[in-house]
């Protein structure tokens, strides 16, 4: 059976002991105990039922999907930082800004994710432009290889543009590194198995939408940026 078949009959299970305990309040006060005893053990059952779904349901392309996409996510972060330093735009600020908040916020939920089910929990450091991403206290660089993730190179490339050479190359980066995000969302609902919990199909399809919006969005002021020139 099903997790989500399981869920549904459970709920049904608990609704029904709600319903009786009601109509035996019409009878006597012992009978009226009896019934909650018995209702808050059904709800106790139910509970522990939707935790242990929860646990069975995620598969090992779920965790890589986490653990990746917390890296990249961290990236972002230092791209975004720069915006204020190097003089962007106040058109690009708020933009940065918001991948900033929203990220964040993503990053939150997923290493929550991964830690309601007792996975490693992935941290990062920001130091200007360099980016310490450690899995249980080592460090881990494979993320690097991951689709959208700029190189140091790009990186430093990106900290000493200023001013509209910097929102040209701002949007041009993030553009690619939000295509990355988006390749890995696909990648992880290929798989099968996969994003079967409401939290992990949630997580993956708010940031696949979220990365598609903004990319739309930022094509658009890049072609502004080059009517300009």
């Amino acid at each position: 059976m099903n997790n989500s078949l399981t869920f549904k009959m459970l709920v049904l299970l608990v609704i029904s002991a709600s319903f009786l305990a009601c109509k035996s309040t019409d009878k006597t006060q012992p009978q009226t105990t009896s019934n909650e005893n018995q209702q808050s053990e059904l709800e106790e059952l139910y509970w522990s039922r939707v935790d242990s779904a929860r646990m069975a349901s995620f598969t090992q392309a779920d965790v890589k999907f986490m653990t990746g996409m917390i890296a990249h996510h961290a990236q972002a972060l230092v791209m975004s930082r720069l915006a204020p330093q190097n003089n962007a735009s106040p058109q690009i600020q708020t933009l940065a800004s918001r991948i900033i908040n929203a990220q964040k916020d993503e990053i939150a939920s997923m290493q929550q994710w991964l830690r309601d089910r007792e996975q490693p929990v992935v941290k990062y450091d920001i130091d200007g432009i360099d980016l310490t991403v450690k899995i249980d206290g080592e460090e881990w660089t494979t993320y690097r290889k991951m689709r959208g993730v700029l190189s140091q190179q790009q990186l430093e490339e990106l900290s000493q543009a200023k001013g509209k050479d910097f929102d040209r190359l701002f949007l041009k980066q993030m553009i690619e590194h939000h295509s990355g995000a988006v390749y890995m969302v696909d990648n992880l609902f290929d798989k099968d198995g996969a994003a079967q919990d409401n939290e992990s199909y949630r997580l993956a399809s708010n940031i696949q939408v979220d990365q598609k919006t903004e990319i739309e969005r930022m094509k658009m002021m890049l072609d502004k940026i080059s009517e300009t020139r």
